[in-house]
């Protein structure tokens, strides 16, 4: 069921240029491609994400469930094999976990734009993780400084 509704989401994302209606109607909404952790395969998910700066920031809420959703996994085994689209443009990131008081700060503000967020943290004894991605080009460059 989960899988039929991405693939509904993910066809109605690309045919309206990135946005969609239903639960995401007016919410900002990427996909996330990620390699398998396990299998190799390269998945696809819509996943909310907040911009900070250079930075598209994305939450592995899972909707409050117990466990982190299996993009979460796959990014940290995978972190130079993401891309992402935002709107038409197809962009290959960067992925890294935001920790501590920075991924408090982080979270805290996606849960004040969208309240859902502060709910799913109320459902889960987890903390849940946020993810920054970062134009590839962009992170070499902040490496190399």
């Amino acid at each position: 069921m989960v899988k039929n509704w991405n693939e509904r989401i993910i066809e109605e994302f690309r045919m309206h240029h990135g946005k969609v209606g239903g639960d995401f109607k007016g919410s900002p909404l990427l996909l996330l491609h990620h390699k398998g952790a396990r299998s190799g395969r390269i998945r696809v998910n819509p996943v909310m994400y907040l911009k900070d700066g250079d930075r598209f920031l994305v939450f592995a809420s899972s909707g409050g469930a117990p466990k982190n959703p299996d993009w979460y996994h796959n990014l940290l085994a995978h972190p130079d094999e993401a891309r992402i689209e935002i709107g038409d443009e197809v962009i290959d990131v960067h992925a890294e976990e935001v920790k501590g008081m920075e991924r408090d700060r982080l979270y805290a503000k996606q849960a004040a734009l969208y309240p859902a967020f502060k709910d799913y943290q109320l459902k889960t004894k987890r903390i849940i993780p946020v993810v920054a991605l970062t134009r590839r080009e962009v992170f070499r460059r902040q490496k190399e400084e």
